[in-house]
């Protein structure tokens, strides 16, 4: 049997691999963080700003934020190809009270928008970004041709604002109104207000707190190890070279193979193999939102999407079976190369065969020394 390992995760500085080759470069990741803040910054000062303009006179609160999604949980890939770019989700909220004092909530969700977009519009044109409006979730601004922030817009409750105490005269857009489906249960009562919303385009407001999501995974790769992200990645990573658009969401993808997942000491290719063995199964029973049991995952990506990742990983399955059971180091990298692109290291003289004994010896429940040890990457 092969050790594939060497060529998923390394510490050395010298020796690439296919962890690394999924990062950002340190520039992109730069340019990132800096149009996240300069978007930050705008949003902050620019959406009081346009409503004050626009008749909101007294206590229009400052926005908040809280970063979501891939960048959150650091298993952000680079894009495998186009159209692909890496996605980055930084959630901007205000208080239920001050959303709330809108007669409506459909009202409320455009004026949002409206208010969001037009305090984009300056940075947009000053940096040459794209503004693109047509995402019923959120604001998406793509900074450059390999990534893009989306902006989801939030109602928070109060006391997790901050508990400010917003007074307004309504006026002013009473153009949008003649663009507002103006439904029969269109009351704030109808709404939690000790809930977190998300404002839609089409379905004015839902509820989604993107929060525990974030605190439910931290945790299991807590308790599991970093070799749990690092899986995650890999299914991510297969995933976009698979589907050059769609495909499982990583949502998906985390839930599904939270359960499915087992330590394996050193081997982060058997380690990938035990989750992918079983995730057809598991996709096809349905997988639901880990902290929120009434939502399915797999049926948002339908019947079909869902046969579809199943047979694709079933196929990946056999291929990353054939390629650690090989004897031949060189068809194990070219097969390897088949699923995840050239990002996969084709370095056969790296791949070292092992026993069956030592094989076992990396089974779950064995505890290992730390990855920390010995010769690291700087930073």
């Amino acid at each position: 049997m092969l050790n594939l390992s060497p060529l998923f995760f390394t510490t050395l500085d010298d020796e690439s691999c296919l962890h690394d080759d999924l990062e950002l470069t340190p520039e992109q990741r730069a340019l990132i963080a800096s149009a996240r803040t300069d978007v930050r910054d705008c949003l902050r000062t620019g959406i009081p700003r346009v409503l004050r303009e626009n008749g909101y006179t007294e206590g229009v609160p400052q926005p908040r934020f809280f970063t979501q999604g891939s960048w959150a949980y650091k298993t952000l890939n680079s894009p495998a190809q186009p159209p692909q770019q890496a996605d980055v989700d930084d959630g901007c909220y205000l208080p239920m009270s001050f959303v709330s004092q809108t007669k409506r909530p459909s009202t409320a969700a455009t004026v949002f928008f409206t208010a969001a977009e037009e305090a984009l519009k300056p940075l947009v044109k000053e940096k040459r970004w794209t503004l693109v409006t047509d995402k019923p979730t959120c604001i998406r601004i793509v900074i450059a041709a390999y990534a893009h922030i989306d902006i989801p817009l939030y109602a928070i409750p109060d006391e997790e604002f901050a508990v400010l105490k917003a007074s307004m005269e309504r006026r002013g857009y009473d153009s949008l109104l003649e663009a507002v489906n103006m439904a029969e249960q269109d009351t704030w009562t109808a709404l939690p207000a000790d809930k977190v919303l998300l404002a839609h385009r089409e379905c004015d407001w839902m509820l989604s707190d993107p929060r525990p999501v974030k605190e439910w995974f931290l945790a299991e790769v807590a308790a599991k190890g970093e070799q749990f992200r690092r899986v995650v990645r890999y299914l991510k990573a297969f995933r976009d070279w698979r589907w050059s658009s769609g495909g499982p969401s990583s949502i998906l993808l985390m839930a599904a193979a939270a359960p499915l997942f087992e330590k394996r000491d050193r081997r982060d290719d058997l380690a990938l193999l035990d989750v992918v063995a079983a995730l057809p199964a598991r996709l096809r029973e349905g997988v639901n939102n880990p902290v929120e049991e009434s939502e399915s995952l797999t049926e948002r990506l339908g019947q079909a999407g869902v046969e579809d990742a199943a047979k694709a990983f079933e196929e990946f399955e056999k291929v990353l079976r054939g390629a650690t059971g090989t004897g031949s180091p060189s068809q194990a990298c070219i097969w390897m190369q088949g699923e995840f692109g050239s990002r996969f290291p084709n370095e056969p003289d790296r791949v070292k065969a092992v026993s069956v004994a030592a094989t076992i010896a990396a089974a779950p429940a064995t505890a290992g020394p730390s990855e920390l040890v010995g010769r690291t990457k700087a930073g």
